[in-house]
């Protein structure tokens, strides 16, 4: 193979390389619905600390009985950690209320805007213009 090849080969890996990029991109929060915000309080089933989001899924208690699986968002790790947050701040068995801003789309998920633990502690996961978030719940 000859420097031109060997030049022109490596320019279109580089190329290739970087067109996936944008999908990795941060998104917005443009899928909450940052009008209002609801209450849940259940059960933890599971706590992701990954970027490039936390997660927190909740059985949340519902209404007349049974319980429903929240899919919850939280920020990036790097934020929460800013806020105090841990890896271990949450655990699964652990009955916690949350307030989310839930998905545009009604499916069961949202945006975290606020937990109290189960000592009773507040915790912010650091959300961008979280104060534009309308409690209503």
């Amino acid at each position: 193979m000859n420097l031109k090849n060997l030049t022109r080969g490596l320019a279109l890996l580089s190329f290739a390389v970087a067109l996936p990029m944008p999908a990795l991109a941060h998104h917005s929060f443009a899928m909450f619905d940052n009008s209002r915000s609801i209450t849940l309080h259940g059960k933890v089933s599971k706590y992701q600390w990954t970027n490039p989001h936390a997660y927190l899924e909740v059985d949340a208690d519902q209404p007349g009985g049974g319980t429903k699986h929240y899919t919850l968002e939280m920020t990036s790790i790097n934020m929460m950690s800013r806020g105090g947050w841990t890896s271990r701040t949450v655990k699964t068995g652990d009955v916690v209320t949350v307030v989310v801003a839930p998905l545009r789309d009604g499916q069961a998920g949202g945006l975290v805007l606020e937990v109290t633990l189960p000592d009773g502690r507040k915790m912010l996961p650091g959300v961008p213009n979280a104060q534009n978030y309308k409690r209503t719940s």
